[in-house]
């Protein structure tokens, strides 16, 4: 951390600044950002920012040049999601690092997870330049990574969102995107790139073809999706689609729905197989794979030849298997849940074994990561969750964009879980 940046910051900070900071924001999306903005952004050393960019991108490439494991990631989509057609990569990419101590007391990264899903883009650009604006840090920090500036960051989202087709015939789709807490995101999406906003449940086939309604009551034919409805959210609300969603239809998508379960929290367990092994030599990626801690599928867990992997990667695991005994060095995790959903810190045997046998191959077991609290602010040190966005569209190159940032005190990291805190919540990184 830049701790000359750090205190200079906290010295000049007035609580005044923080209320200008939200209405700045809410001018910035045209809405109130519904979750918890931090009062403070933070300052990195751009060599850290561009080590994880690097090993998020090693580490995609990785599993798109591992046949195995795609075979492997298909075959657990489940089959009301499995959508017709592919890409050759995703459009969108998000690789989330927590900041842990390394040897000789210094920071390392370690990935939390890796997404093929689109993120807050245009929530972070203004975000970014808020805080730049209303507490007057320095031009001569940056925060765009990928030798991007705001021109080249914006002209780049649109050729990944758009491709070759006019904004008219491209939306933005949600579910209910009026009430999600990433309405800020969606508003300045589509005043930037010139596209609607628009509800799943919306939509009209005709034919081979989907439509939305436009502020007249007209069908518009979309000839291009991009796409942020989230799976297991239709599920738990039970969203009733007027189009089969697996279908082939006469339309391009923004980020294939298949890419949210290709890469994803199912990749861990593979990407951190032991140095020893066949994928791995043939990788020669070490360097990126020591980013990522020891994981595996429960079903492998329990029938003890994942357990025998982690303890032989070093985490620190109780003998026996007794209902009471504590797995404290371990989380469990849904594989396709979102937003830190259903995660639970030091599961006990009893409640791995309570998870039905038909169930059991939708979770993982990580390594548990211990934050080290890096940020100074008048609260104590809080803790820093960094993921690097990128974009990847379509006949062009894999690019880190802009970092997001999550400060928090508690167990976990997302803006949901730190309401009742200063100083944590939605964040920012500038580098220099």
């Amino acid at each position: 951390m830049l701790l000359d940046l750090r205190r200079k910051y906290n010295e000049s900070y007035q609580t005044e600044n923080y209320q200008a900071l939200l209405e700045a924001m809410a001018l910035r999306c045209g809405t109130r950002v519904g979750f918890r903005v931090a009062e403070t952004p933070v300052f990195l050393p751009k060599a850290m920012l561009d080590a994880m960019a690097a090993a998020g991108a090693a580490l995609t490439h990785r599993l798109l040049g591992w046949p195995e494991y795609l075979a492997a990631a298909r075959e657990s989509i489940p089959a009301p999601f499995l959508v017709a057609g592919k890409s050759d990569h995703p459009n969108f990419l998000t690789a989330d690092f927590a900041l842990v101590e390394g040897e000789n007391h210094t920071l390392r990264p370690k990935l939390v997870e890796i997404q093929a899903f689109p993120s807050v883009y245009g929530y972070q650009s203004v975000l970014n330049e808020a805080y730049r604006e209303v507490f007057g840090i320095a031009e001569t920090l940056g925060f765009y990574l990928g030798g991007l500036d705001r021109a080249r960051f914006w002209a780049l989202l649109r050729r990944t969102v758009l491709g070759t087709h006019a904004a008219e015939n491209v939306v933005l789709i949600e579910v209910d995107p009026l009430h999600q807490k990433t309405l800020p995101d969606f508003l300045v999406t589509g005043r930037e790139l010139g596209i609607h906003v628009v509800d799943i449940a919306s939509l009209v086939p005709v034919g081979k073809k989907l439509h939305y309604r436009s502020e007249s009551g007209a069908l518009v034919p979309i000839h291009r999706i991009y796409n942020r409805a989230i799976a297991d959210e239709m599920v738990v609300r039970k969203i009733e689609l007027p189009f089969d969603l697996t279908a082939e239809w006469e339309v391009e998508w923004a980020g294939h729905p298949n890419w949210y379960f290709l890469i994803s929290k199912y990749a861990l367990p593979w990407l951190s197989l032991p140095s020893g092994s066949n994928e791995v030599e043939a990788w020669g990626g070490d360097a990126a794979r020591s980013v990522v801690p020891p994981a595996e599928f429960l079903v492998d867990f329990l029938a003890g030849a994942g357990f025998e992997r982690l303890r032989a990667a070093g985490v620190k695991l109780p003998e026996g298997d007794a209902e009471q005994t504590v797995y404290g060095d371990l989380l469990l995790k849904p594989l396709f849940s979102f937003a830190g959903k259903g995660i639970q810190f030091g599961p006990s045997r009893g409640e791995l074994e309570a998870i039905p046998e038909a169930e059991r191959g939708n979770y993982l077991l990580q390594q548990r990561m211990d934050f080290v609290p890096t940020v100074e602010t008048p609260h104590g040190l809080t803790q820093a969750e960094i993921r690097i966005l990128y974009l990847w569209p379509d006949g062009g190159e894999l690019t880190p964009v802009i970092s997001l940032v999550r400060l928090g005190r508690g167990k976990m990291m997302g803006v949901d879980h730190n309401r009742d805190q200063e100083w944590v919540g939605s964040s920012a990184a500038f580098w220099r």
